[in-house]
């Protein structure tokens, strides 16, 4: 096993709420106030590493969409580390928190540069689904492994 690098924080840890800011799914309020958490309701883990140059959000509530499982509402990677590698280690928290649960999330495809939306999370094992959502967003999901 790799050197572990993710450490759990709290919604709302000023260099992920940094981090989230920049990220494309990020909330702005039409008022512009100033947000102090960025992860919503529900049950939730935030993760991020020692240098809080990455950050990964767990949450597990009830989706409007209709999917179940354990739902990745943000991941963010300016770091060194690979992508994949952060996930991979991400999943094994989840697991071992949400024991059998599915693990879900959305990429829109028009708000990311890449030619192969959601690589890092098909390098981490993760599938692509055949559906979409209502508004067109790709639906990845990793099935819970003993």
């Amino acid at each position: 096993m790799s050197e572990l690098l993710w450490y759990l924080t709290k919604d709302g840890d000023k260099k992920c709420l940094e981090m989230y800011e920049r990220h494309y799914s990020a909330y702005k309020y039409k008022d512009g106030r100033k947000r102090k958490l960025f992860v919503g309701a529900g049950e939730k883990i935030v993760l991020r590493t020692f240098d809080g140059d990455a950050f990964f959000v767990w949450r597990n509530f009830i989706d409007d969409s209709g999917e179940d499982g354990i739902n990745c509402a943000v991941f963010r990677n300016e770091s060194a580390n690979l992508s994949s590698e952060l996930i991979r280690q991400a999943d094994r928290i989840a697991d071992f928190i949400w024991i059998g649960q599915r693990h879900y999330t959305y990429v829109n495809p028009n708000k990311i540069k890449s030619v192969n939306p959601g690589a890092c999370f098909l390098f981490a094992g993760w599938r692509r689904l055949k559906r979409k959502t209502k508004s067109g967003l790709i639906i990845l999901e990793r099935l819970y492994e003993m």
